[in-house]
Parts: structure tokens; sequence; C-alpha cells
């Protein structure tokens, strides 16, 4: 198996090295290639040395397309289209980090899919792509072959993900503790991702209701209507929960749908839009959560992260 990334002038530094650390520490190879073989420099200023030409590359099994802040703008490096063409011809598998996603898109490879992307150019992205269906708060997306990633440090996730589907998730847990994701972020918010977390369910029915509930917080997840919506008893549901995830369905859809409010928060949603989008409801239900698992009210948390960030 073979896991080929592309990599182009003004590419972003974390969508090329998260996922490759990721991968590296799972010790699956990955082929870095540009579309003439050339070296690239990344929008930092970094030179990164990359293996192969596109030309060079036959049978990828996995390509991967990492983001750039130009590609919202239409600004597609040279030849880096007709690479994404070739080596998604005969790939089982392809994914985009970030900003990725537009370059997806634009050969056509998302068409009538679902996809998401970085938050902030989502809105664009939809504009510019009708026939995708965008799905602008989730962490990643899987549709068929196509799998694609949020902003920047979500492609850590995505690989994750892969390094779970290809290696299982005793290996994928084991990476994510090697390379610490429940990290410190600036201003003292911690960063962690709920898919990350949770154990892999062995029933495909259950796995479907996770991925509905990461897909869309805000839904109606209470026990009832997950039982409904998955065929199950409630009380076959609850035991599903306890045997495969370890908790009940009310905690884990809780802390999806804090994760959720968290990222409305860092992209500077109000208190009251969080609590709305995510369906906790009233600023004073994000209040209690927020409390309970960080010990932080959710508007100190908003004003910390966004003045860490200027």
């Amino acid at each position: 198996m073979s896991i080929v990334m592309l990599a182009y002038d003004r590419v972003r530094l974390l969508d090329v090295t998260g996922p490759l650390e990721v991968f590296a520490t799972s010790g699956i190879p990955v082929i870095l290639c540009s579309p003439d073989g050339r070296d690239v420099v990344t929008s930092s200023g970094l030179r990164i040395g990359v293996n192969a030409a596109v030309s060079e590359i036959t049978g990828a099994h996995t390509v991967i397309v990492p983001g750039s802040d130009d590609l919202p703008g239409g600004a597609f490096p040279p030849g880096s289209l007709d690479g994404v063409t070739a080596l998604a011809r005969d790939a089982r598998r392809i994914a985009s980090v970030c900003t990725g996603a537009f370059a997806l898109a634009e050969v056509g490879l998302l068409d009538g899919l679902r996809a998401t992307t970085h938050w902030r150019h989502a809105t664009t992205f939809a504009r510019r792509y009708p026939r995708v269906e965008v799905e602008p708060d989730a962490i990643y997306v899987r549709d068929g072959r196509m799998l694609t990633s949020a902003g920047v440090s979500a492609g850590i996730d995505l690989a994750l993900a892969m390094v779970e589907e290809d290696g299982g998730a005793d290996l994928a847990r084991e990476v994510a503790r090697d390379m610490v994701v429940f990290l410190q972020r600036p201003g003292g918010q911690s960063q962690f991702s709920v898919a990350a977390r949770t154990p892999r369910a062995r029933h495909d029915g259950l796995r479907r209701l996770l991925d509905a509930v990461v897909a869309d917080p805000a839904a109606d997840h209470s026990l009832p209507a997950l039982a409904v919506r998955g065929g199950f008893s409630v009380r076959h549901l609850t035991r599903l929960f306890r045997e495969q995830i370890g908790g009940t369905p009310a905690a884990y859809v809780e802390s999806v749908r804090l994760e959720a409010a968290r990222a409305l928060l860092e992209a500077g949603e109000t208190v009251t839009a969080a609590a709305d989008r995510t369906g906790l409801g009233s600023e004073e239900s994000l209040r209690r959560i927020f409390h309970r698992h960080l010990g932080v009210a959710p508007s100190s948390y908003r004003a910390r992260f966004r003045s860490a960030k200027r």
C-alpha cells in the first residue's frame, strides 16, 4: 500500500507535516511528490524536499492534497490540478487537508458528494462549487473514496482516521497518545478530538449514529431519537454504547456538542450563537458544560483564545 502526498509552492506547512508525522509515528511510509519533482517552498518560507515528480508515481493507494491560502482565490499552482487528476485516477482513497478541497472540487472529484474545508472559506467553497454538499462544521467528512478535512490541524484527525482504517484502532490510539493529541492550545485551552478519543464501534449501525452526531451536533440526538434512527430499542442502544464506546449516548452527544461549541467560539461566534448552533440550547447550559469539562466560562475561553491569536 502506498500513500502519496502532493506538495507545491506556498502549501501550508502544517497541512503537510501534521499528517506526515501521524503516518511516520504509525510506521506507514509516505511518498512526497510535487508536480515537477522539484523541492517546494511552503507558505512559511520553509523549503521541503520531495521524493518524486507526479509523473513518476504509479499505483498510489491513497492520495493526500494539502491546502494553501492561495487556493480559495483560484490561484492554483502550475501543474497542481493536472497532478491531482493524474494521481487520483487509480487511487482507492483520496483526501484533502484544509483548503486542499478546492483542488479536488476544481477537477470535479467532489461533484455530488459531501465535503468540508476550512471554516473561513466554507461559504466561498459552497458558492463556487454548487454540486458539492458542504458540511462547514465537520472535522472531516468521508463520502465514498473521498475524504476532506477542516482547517490545518484537522489534517491530524484525518490522518488518524486513515491509520485506524488501515492499521486498527489500537494503533491509532497509540499514535494519538505518542503525539499528545490532547495538547494545550495558546491561551490555556485544551485541544482534543472526540472522534480520535472514541473507541471504534464494532456495530455498523452504531458507527453510523456516531457519525451522524458529529455531522450535525444540533440535531435531535435524544436517546429515543437515536434509537429510532438506528433501528434499536432504547435498552439495546444503551447497552451497545456501554459495551463498545464505554459510556452513555448522552455523554457522547454532550462531548461532540462541546467540541463543536469550542470550534465556533474559537472562530469568533458569540456564546449565544455557539449554544444555539450546537444544540446546547441556552447560554446557561453552555456555561455549565464548559465549567464541568474545562473549568472556564465560554466567554473567557473565547476571549483568551482570540487574544492569543492576535
